[in-house]
């Protein structure tokens, strides 16, 4: 037994690579530092965690390329509302506690849960006795999607915990939304400690990924220049079909083009196509559709930051044995 597990340890560690250098692959221009490399003094059971999730990852994008971008909206997500702490991945509990999940902004919309689950059941089984929370996890699924899409890997720290309760209203106020206006944007970034030119290079990851019909065919989230392009009659059920790219010429890499698109009034989304609007987030926007390098390099340290905003004050913290639950039975605290 101990034969079979320690192979597969090292299969995985070797699919934690691939992982990491695939950017490369997708041609770009610089050659890329491997992370392990840049992480030398990491031990070995933070190598077996990586190793891990990086496996779960790339079988996961293997399967669906999409969901590469729907890992990285999933960590946006989380940390954007109350710090990165897993609050999302809670479920709710009927009549009792309503969480981050079933908040507009994320029902029916934000995916991935079940990536992270795998990822969490794979370093139980390969890693035994490793504690890392959920919200770890989170962040390094997003790193190792970036790297797997044509972006640049970036160094992720362990040592996050999971918070005991979620907060339902804050996914509404605090969350970007698709019909908010440049200074509604600008000020939620600014809460967050972003800068106008960080905010410009994280909302760069919408050159992966795809918008919902649900949401384009509200007139409010749509740019206006592209509102003839779209084919509504969204269906009843409120499901994932009809999907348009947010990219319209790459959605599947990450690379400039989201930039070039804005810059040709083609963005998709309201929010997006407003960074135009002014200098202090047009100007961003040039010299990233002019400088491709210099955009992964801005973004990946805009991810570090934002991947180290903290909990809310006085929340109760913990390292989840389930991502989707809170360790007790009880949830007085919540």
């Amino acid at each position: 037994m101990a034969f079979g597990a320690t192979h597969l340890s090292l299969a995985f560690c070797l699919m934690a690579l691939i992982v990491l250098v695939k950017a490369d692959f997708y041609g770009n221009k610089e050659p890329i530092n491997n992370i392990l490399e840049k992480n030398s003094e990491m031990s070995t059971q933070d190598f077996c965690i990586f190793a891990a999730v990086g496996s779960v990852v790339t079988e996961a994008i293997a399967r669906e390329r999409r969901m590469g971008a729907s890992l990285i909206r999933l960590f946006f997500h989380d940390c954007f509302v109350d710090g990165c702490d897993a609050g999302i991945l809670l479920d709710d509990i009927p009549g009792r506690f309503q969480g981050e999940k079933t908040s507009p902004p994320n029902n029916n919309s934000v995916r991935g849960y079940q990536v992270i689950d795998q990822a969490k059941q794979r370093i139980k089984t390969m890693c035994p006795g490793a504690a890392v929370s959920c919200a770890d996890i989170l962040a390094l699924a997003a790193r190792d999607s970036v790297a797997m899409l044509g972006g640049i890997p970036y160094p992720v720290s362990l040592g996050r915990r999971d918070a005991r309760t979620a907060n339902f209203t804050g996914a509404l106020t605090q969350l970007p939304a698709p019909f908010d206006d440049l200074n509604v944007q600008l000020k939620k970034f600014s809460d967050k400690g972003m800068s106008p030119r960080e905010m410009v290079a994280l909302v760069g990851s919408h050159t992966v990924g795809f918008a919902r019909c649900v949401t384009l065919c509200d007139d409010r989230n749509i740019n206006p220049a592209m509102k003839s392009t779209l084919k509504c009659g969204c269906p009843v059920s409120n499901n994932n079909t009809n999907l348009v790219p947010l990219d319209l010429m790459t959605p599947d890499f990450f690379d400039k083009f989201y930039y070039e698109d804005l810059i040709r009034n083609q963005g998709l989304l309201f929010s997006d196509q407003v960074l135009m609007g002014s200098t202090a987030t047009s100007d961003v926007v040039r010299t990233y559709n002019s400088n491709p390098t210099l955009f992964l390099r801005e973004f990946n340290d805009a991810m570090i930051k934002m991947g180290n905003l903290p909990p809310s004050r006085g929340v109760q913290l913990e390292i989840r044995d389930v991502c989707s639950k809170v360790n007790s039975n009880s949830i007085a605290d919540m």
